[in-house]
C-alpha cells in the first residue's frame, strides 16, 4: 500500500498519548483517552537496568516523578509503584500499553536510544510479537532504524530529527542528524518526523514528495496553520484538537 495513504499521513498523532491537566503523558490514561478519541499515539520507549520496557520519555525520574534517579540505573521494582505527577496513574511498561490501546488505534514508538545498538530493538520487537494493531518506530538514532531495517523490514520506520540545538551531541553528530545525512544508506527510513520550528528547511524539502513528513510536536495553532500541508504531511500534536 502507498504509504501516503496509511494513517502515518491520514490520522494525526498524539503526543505522548492525548494528555491534560489531569491525565499525565505517556499514562495509561492518556493512551486510553487518544484512543477513544480516535487519534494516532506517539510514545517514547526506554529500557531500564534489567530490561524492562517502560514508556516514559525523560531520562530521569525527576519531571514526572518528583523522585531522583535515572532510568537506565533503575530496575522495574524501583519504579512500578511511583506516580506520574498530579495523578495516580504509574510508569507503563510496553506491554501494559499495547493491552490497554488493543489494536483500536495505531502506534508510532520512538526509541529512545543514543547508545549501542541491538539489545533494546531487539525486546521491543519481541514485545510486539503477536500485536494486532497497526504501529511503526521512529527514532533519532540512524542506527536503531537500520537494526530494524534488517531484522524487521515489514516495520515502517521513521527517521527523527531536529537542528539538535543544546542536544549535548557533538558539532559532527549534530550537523549529521541535521541534515539526515545517514538516511540514505543506513537508517533508508519510510518517514521523517521533523521538528516543527525547524520547518522548512532545505534537509527535509528533498524528501518532500518522496516520503511522508510529520511535524513534531505542534502545540498551538498558529503552528498547524503555519506548517500543515505545506510543510508536513501529518502532525504529532499536543494541547490543540486536530481535524481527523
Amino acid at each position: 500500500m502507498n504509504i501516503f495513504q496509511t494513517w502515518i499521513v491520514n490520522k494525526p498523532i498524539a503526543h505522548r498519548g492525548l494528555h491534560n491537566a489531569e491525565i499525565p503523558e505517556n499514562s495509561l490514561a492518556a493512551f486510553d483517552n487518544a484512543a477513544k478519541e480516535n487519534y494516532a499515539i506517539e510514545l517514547d520507549v526506554r529500557a531500564l537496568a534489567d530490561g524492562t520496557l517502560v514508556v516514559f520519555h525523560d531520562e530521569t525520574l525527576g519531571r514526572m516523578t518528583k523522585q531522583d534517579g535515572y532510568l537506565a540505573n533503575l530496575n522495574y521494582s524501583d519504579v512500578k509503584d511511583l506516580k506520574l505527577v498530579n495523578s495516580n496513574e504509574k510508569i507503563p511498561t510496553l506491554g501494559e500499553v499495547l493491552k490497554v490501546v488493543d489494536a483500536r488505534t495505531p502506534l508510532l514508538i520512538e526509541i529512545k536510544n543514543m547508545g549501542k545498538v541491538g539489545e533494546l530493538e531487539k525486546a521491543v520487537l519481541k514485545t510486539l510479537e503477536g500485536y494486532k494493531g497497526e504501529y511503526a518506530i521512529e527514532s533519532f538514532n540512524p542506527y536503531t532504524l537500520e537494526w530494524f531495517k534488517i531484522n524487521a523490514p515489514q516495520i515502517k520506520r521513521g527517521q527523527l530529527s531536529s537542528f539538535m540545538k543544546n542536544s549535548g551531541l557533538s558539532f559532527f553528530k549534530r550537523q549529521a542528524l541535521k541534515k539526515m545525512k545517514l538516511n540514505k544508506k543506513i537508517s533508508e527510513p519510510h518517514f521523517i518526523a521533523y521538528h516543527t520550528k525547524d520547518l522548512p528547511n532545505k534537509y527535509v524539502k528533498k524528501y518532500k514528495d518522496v516520503m511522508p513528513i510529520i511535524a513534531w510536536c505542534v502545540r498551538n495553532e498558529d503552528e498547524y496553520t503555519r506548517v500543515f500541508k505545506k510543510y508536513c504531511d501529518n502532525i504529532i500534536f499536543e494541547n490543540i484538537t486536530p481535524a481527523r
